[in-house]
């Protein structure tokens, strides 16, 4: 994409961001990696007229081991963290998330936006006001619920305990102090108390492995008590995701996550099949998916931060609020949630 249409694309996104002129708007580039999107974000910046900075920081040293979830540059730089805390809002080009380094920057006020996917789903999935509404329609249902129960045709029948942790909403852009959102998303979550997951989760051939980026060809079976993962069956891809997990040597990474449903009709399941790059958001967000994640949970204020992170989308779901019906079958079953074609 050239960089006058990743520029316009920006200044949809600041202007739903709520951007406005004497804002101070940091943008978190990493080495040479996406220094277009920094370039677009400054010139949207300012067309909008908030004061625009780039902080770039290096390239991790070679052979320094594998990216980690939670771990980043701004670890060893705590005057950098200073500095975007006295920032109106962050766009953060690297992935921050999961760290305590980000956490630092929202407690301090500063709303965080991810921009890390491919420009051409950045495109096709701008924010939008409509979106926006579903989502936050979601996240008031889902917050006053006390108990999610999600069954499938392959055999998930698995509780939540809720109400310990607050609910989470993604629609793509932010505009509240200390708010953050990933572009492109449109789903909401929660997590249940750290031992009040029991069941069974069955992932179907066709499902989403994330972050290994690739549908599932056989059923895995997750076997749930307490919030602990006890058991994992299945074939070779049971057998990937148990070696995957066994490789970061932390128990931890056998508690459950986050937990909830997709809402956008323009992401494709079958985004896969022709991956751009990217960190998967279109596979979280499509419509009527339900995503149940296994790992940290300190992104909901909760203490587990092990690098340990899976997140996979499944479909022909059914998922019900204090045995309310929400999504039933992979379909919104909520009137003001549904997508209605024009």
């Amino acid at each position: 994409m050239d960089l006058m249409s990743l520029t316009e694309i920006c200044l949809h996104q600041l202007t739903m961001s709520g951007v406005h002129e004497g804002e101070k708007v940091v943008v978190l580039s990493q080495g040479s990696e996406r220094l277009d999107y920094a370039d677009a974000f400054m010139a949207a910046g300012q067309r909008l007229g908030a004061k625009m900075y780039n902080m770039r920081l290096p390239m991790p040293v070679a052979g320094s081991g594998n990216w980690e979830v939670g771990v980043n540059g701004l670890s060893s730089n705590p005057e950098a963290v200073e500095a975007l805390k006295q920032a109106d809002m962050l766009i953060d080009l690297m992935f921050l998330l999961f760290s305590k380094e980000q956490m630092a920057i929202q407690a301090a006020g500063t709303r965080v936006l991810t921009a890390v996917e491919p420009a051409s789903l950045l495109a096709r999935l701008l924010p939008t006001k409509e979106l926006r509404e579903r989502v936050e329609i979601g996240a008031e249902i889902l917050s006053k619920a006390k108990v999610m129960r999600i069954t499938s045709p392959h055999g998930t029948d698995v509780t939540y305990q809720l109400g310990v942790y607050p609910t989470i909403s993604e629609y793509g852009c932010t505009d509240e102090p200390g708010r953050w959102d990933h572009w492109p998303a449109a789903f909401v979550f929660t997590g249940a108390s750290d031992d009040g997951v029991d069941g069974q989760i069955v992932v179907a051939p066709g499902d989403v492995l994330l972050p290994f980026n690739a549908y599932a060809r056989d059923p895995i079976t997750y076997t749930i008590e307490k919030g602990l993962i006890t058991d994992i069956r299945g074939g070779l891809d049971a057998d990937l995701v148990k070696s995957y997990m066994e490789s970061f040597k932390d128990p931890r990474g056998y508690g459950m996550s986050h937990v909830g449903w997709g809402l956008d009709h323009r992401a494709q399941w079958h985004g896969l099949t022709n991956f751009p790059g990217g960190m998967g958001m279109e596979l979280r967000s499509f419509y009527g998916n339900v995503m149940f994640s296994t790992g940290p949970n300190n992104e909901l204020g909760g203490p587990n931060d092990t690098a340990c992170h899976l997140d996979i989308p499944m479909r022909h779901c059914s998922l019900y609020l204090d045995d309310e019906p929400i999504v039933i079958d992979g379909d919104i079953a909520v009137e003001e949630m549904r997508h209605l074609p024009a």
